[in-house]
């Protein structure tokens, strides 16, 4: 008889997001004339920006003509988006990076959970508490973890309290871990690092041999100035860092995915032998045999984004949506809420009031106000006491929803 993976068995109920939504579903299904204003899982709603539509038509153009059309394309993605990433993203802020250290995926969720198949399994992973979901569960998938304590935190994982105290920052581990995620500007949170804060962590990986996974999916959301978008911005990140990013929120990529990893040639892991091994040619064996690749018109939308008018309207956009998150923060500061976030990350972290927990607020707020929004609890025990708002809607739906919010007892 077939086997299952018995990993997935530890998994607690079911992901976040779709447990949401399976809350929502049930609400909306007995009370239909109800309007739900959704600001919880962080998808899109401005459409995509012309350039970018008019490159994917054109793309698509090309695709149904024989002297252009495609077939597989490279498995690192085509080389006119790698170099506009490399000069767009990396070299016009001062920092190195190759075109061949550029791989253009489907997304960074995804990136961020296979990453762990180049690694052996015995590695000790450290993740942030609260987290993006994936990388907690992700790793309990692959075996790395032993059973759930009764405080919420798995056995196998060095977790890394990030609270009010420590302002939402993570500490450095207690003891030594192999690969550490860190995300900023972080969701669920939105805390932002300074670059002395970074190179902290540069310089423990540097230590201890160990292997920094930092997803920047949010970086273009960045506002204040003096606050790195990359790691690769600090000094000796290259011999220790990994980066993630998306076009799903900063270009409205959520329904047309595409995303890249930036994996530098001189990083390095061992062997059982302890001989040292480049993570980037194992990063292309398993994206050569694993994935296909892009889509051609996807990149060539993709590519849209750093054009002159691209660039133009994706300020546009992201403008709008850290609008939203200025009113998010402003109106339920006035409302007597501790607001954290939504000044250089489009998510605003709220702490509940009156000792009610964060499943206890998503309900009220769904059932008496009809808005939906991530409670903290879901991205780990430190995010009890809190609950998430995505700035990522619509202007007159953020402002009904804040008007609703004083409308209810909390």
């Amino acid at each position: 008889m077939a086997k299952i993976n018995e990993n997935y068995l530890k998994l607690q109920a079911g992901y976040l997001f779709p447990e949401i939504e399976r809350r929502v579903n049930e609400y909306s299904r007995t009370n239909p004339e109800k309007k739900i204003i959704k600001m919880g899982i962080g998808d899109v709603t401005l459409p995509l920006i012309p350039s970018v539509v008019k490159a994917f038509q054109e793309g698509v153009d090309e695709m149904s003509k024989i002297k252009t059309f495609r077939g597989y394309g490279p498995y690192e993605g085509y080389r006119f988006l790698r170099e506009a990433i490399v000069k767009n993203d990396y070299i016009d802020r001062g920092v190195k990076i190759d075109i061949d250290e550029v791989f253009i995926s489907d997304g960074s969720k995804s990136d961020t959970g296979n990453i762990q198949e180049i690694f052996g399994i015995d590695n000790t992973i450290a993740i942030t508490d609260p987290v993006y979901p994936v990388y907690v569960d992700t790793t309990i998938m692959a075996g790395r973890t032993g059973k759930m304590q009764k405080n919420g935190y798995f056995d196998g994982i060095i977790y890394m309290p990030c609270t009010e105290d420590n302002n939402f920052i993570p500490d450095l581990p207690e003891s030594r871990a192999d690969l550490i995620y860190l995300c900023f500007p972080n969701n669920p949170t939105g805390a932002t690092p300074s670059k002395n804060d970074l190179k902290k962590w540069v310089d423990y990986a540097a230590s201890n041999n160990s292997i920094i996974l930092y997803d920047s999916a949010y970086e273009a959301f960045i506002q204040e100035k003096n606050i790195p978008h990359s790691i690769f911005e600090i000094e000796g990140a290259r011999r220790v860092a990994i980066e993630f990013r998306s076009y799903s929120k900063t270009a409205g990529f959520t329904g047309t995915r595409c995303a890249y990893t930036v994996i530098p040639k001189e990083l390095m892991a061992k062997t059982s032998k302890g001989d040292s091994y480049p993570l980037h040619s194992l990063w292309y064996r398993r994206q050569s045999t694993k994935f296909n690749g892009v889509s051609y018109p996807v990149q060539k939308a993709a590519y849209a984004v750093y054009s002159d008018s691209g660039k133009a309207e994706i300020r546009d956009v992201i403008n709008y949506y850290m609008k939203n998150a200025g009113i998010i923060r402003e109106q339920l500061l006035k409302l007597g809420f501790k607001v954290y976030g939504g000044i250089n990350a489009p998510y605003a972290w709220v702490r509940t009031k009156e000792n009610i927990d964060s499943w206890e607020l998503f309900d009220k707020l769904l059932f008496e106000a009809n808005i939906v929004a991530t409670p903290g609890s879901g991205f780990g025990p430190s995010g009890e006491g809190f609950i998430r708002f995505s700035a990522f809607a619509l202007r007159e739906n953020v402002i009904e929803a804040m008007d609703r919010i004083k409308n209810i007892k909390l």
